[in-house]
């Protein structure tokens, strides 16, 4: 831990240069949050939505007692079926000083949490490696899971290299026209690509412990949408080709419209069986075995997840 608080330490200016003014994502507002608002909207002081033990992440994280979330408010892209848009992109939120994000860091690995979960962190990045620091130097021994929509600067990704324990990212689409139109996220695909391979050259495949929680890794979070708009199979195939067949995914059928979809026509509804049963058929296909499939989803279902590995293509 002492090498990883000298590493911040040194890398603390350089971070701090990228995100003022602010590039800390993929539109490079370059703006100075002190004085005016990018498209994320975010000031320059960290805006919390709230902090807990969470149980709904993907089972190495979640454990048995919960994953550390920190859900910050605002974010860099602007989903139109956001499930969380009423701090994501909604005015509801308490700003906090650095000092008092590490000491929230600290409470919830005193509450037994198996990591501190960063929701839509890129944004505070700058703030969030200043907070690890001091909360490391006092007693903060847990993994840090750097939880993105996948829309991240990647010269960020590459200054988070030694700090970040593990990824849990989303690619949330493979073509650039669906990305925008949905999520006003230009020039989407070929970057989160790009910061998925940096990922996995940082921490690579999921490491678990004894107890089956995490401790260093990449999780890729899939999410189907209605009409193919997600491209998940094209993404199945990146994956498998530029990146690892062994890297955890969790792909979810959870999609349900919300926030503005329905003025969508097209994602104005939850996926089908076939649109779902082509995915699950193409990961099998893949060869990929590792990580979690979830359940399809009726309007009256709830969640049901299964793992990827007990299925008869696990190679172990």
């Amino acid at each position: 831990m002492h090498s990883r608080i000298q590493l911040i330490e040194n890398i603390k200016p350089s971070l701090k240069k990228l995100a003022n003014p602010c590039q800390l994502c993929m539109h490079k507002c370059s703006v100075e949050r002190a004085k005016d608002e990018g498209f994320c909207r975010a000031a320059s002081k960290v805006a919390v939505y709230s902090y807990s033990p969470h149980h709904g992440e993907e089972p190495p994280l979640s454990g048995i007692k919960g994953s550390g979330t920190i859900f910050f408010t605002h974010c860099n892209m602007k989903c139109v079926y956001c499930q969380n848009y009423t701090f994501s992109q909604e005015a509801d939120f308490e700003e906090i000083e650095i000092e008092e994000l590490a000491e929230r860091m600290l409470e919830l690995q005193h509450q037994g949490c198996h990591n501190i979960n960063l929701v839509s962190p890129t944004h505070y990045a700058s703030q969030i490696v200043e907070a690890i620091q001091i909360a490391i130097k006092k007693s903060l021994n847990i993994p840090i899971v750097y939880n993105t929509g996948g829309y991240d600067n990647i010269e960020l990704i590459k200054l988070l290299d030694g700090i970040i324990d593990i990824y849990l990212v989303d690619m949330r689409y493979s073509m650039d026209a669906m990305a925008l139109k949905y999520s006003s996220a230009g020039h989407y695909a070929a970057n989160n690509r790009l910061i998925i391979k940096e990922m996995f050259q940082q921490v690579g495949i999921l490491k678990l412990n004894r107890e089956g929680v995490a401790e260093k890794g990449v999780i890729v979070r899939l999410l189907i949408l209605p009409n193919s708009i997600s491209g998940t199979i094209d993404t199945l195939k990146f994956l498998k080709e530029g990146v690892s067949e062994d890297i955890f995914l969790s792909v979810m059928s959870q999609y349900h419209p919300t926030y503005k979809a329905e003025e969508y026509l097209e994602i104005a509804r939850r996926i089908n069986k076939k649109e779902y049963k082509e995915v699950i058929d193409e990961v099998e296909k893949l060869g990929f075995t590792n990580g979690w499939l979830q359940g399809f989803i009726t309007e009256t279902d709830r969640f049901l997840g299964t793992n990827i590995r007990p299925k008869s293509l696990d190679k172990h």
